[in-house]
């Protein structure tokens, strides 16, 4: 899900040291630019790695060995499906903390342990289904993405009404546990798209002011922003970028996907 550690900062206008005018701009754009390929190139490595995992530990169909781990419901299964967001947890609270090689390794393991996780998914859904969504999602994300980095009009409003829409889409979640309705399940695919739809160009948006505010605090306080270096605020991107990526298409493929 979204990235929890967001501090909406607010895009101003500035210069770089030594440089004025339409060399100014080129230079700030040309930083821009290289930031956000550096977190779309992350993400875009880290949805594959899942996909890799996911293919493998799933080969077998019924004999393969996310069949045999899951089916039994044992320890190490719930040690899968919750190890994923205990490490989203730990990168998201401990990201001033760690360095950005340990937010990088934690990255990686992230993205293995969703591939195993998510390896039921290949065993539920026909191929066709989940390419299908894939590719939907991917069509989808890289639209509104596209979006939120050349919109001019402030999505932080409408940010915050999303993440308070992932908190009630979390309670309908828990309830249609404990008190299956397949009219609910429906109505929470279908919300789970548009939810996470909306945060993928809100946090496009989110990721390109961070970087534009601190290239401006280096100009004002270096100090105030050593603690965080770009390093690591690819890093929290891509995974603000992944977990919008991943969640549309979870919810994509179980409002439309066909079951085996």
């Amino acid at each position: 899900m979204a990235n929890w550690n967001d501090p909406q900062p607010t895009r101003q206008g500035f210069g770089m040291p030594g440089a004025t005018g339409a060399l100014a701009g080129t230079t700030m754009d040309a930083g821009l630019r290289r930031h956000m390929l550096s977190i779309y190139n992350y993400m875009t490595s880290g949805v594959l790695l899942t996909g890799v995992v996911a293919l493998l530990f799933s080969r077998g169909g019924a004999d393969s060995p996310a069949a045999q781990v899951f089916a039994n419901g044992g320890i190490l299964a719930w040690v899968i499906i919750l190890s994923p967001l205990a490490i989203v947890f730990a990168m998201s609270f401990g990201a001033r903390k760690f360095s950005t090689g340990t937010l990088q390794a934690m990255f990686w393991g992230f993205a293995t342990l969703m591939g195993l996780s998510l390896s039921t998914v290949l065993l539920v859904y026909t191929g066709s289904s989940v390419a299908t969504a894939f590719f939907a999602t991917a069509a989808a994300f890289a639209a509104l993405s596209l979006f939120g980095y050349t919109t001019k009009r402030d999505l932080s409003g409408f940010g915050t009404f999303l993440i308070m829409g992932v908190v009630g889409l979390l309670v309908a979640m828990l309830i249609n546990a404990f008190f299956p309705m397949p009219g609910l399940s429906l109505a929470i695919s279908f919300i789970g798209v548009l939810i996470f739809a909306g945060l993928t160009a809100y946090d496009t948006q989110r990721l390109k002011n961070e970087y534009l505010s601190v290239q401006h605090m280096k100009l004002t306080n270096p100090n105030a922003v050593a603690a965080f270096p770009v390093g690591k605020m690819v890093i929290m991107g891509a995974l603000s970028l992944y977990l919008d990526f991943i969640n549309m298409f979870q919810f994509l493929l179980s409002f439309m996907g066909q079951r085996e």
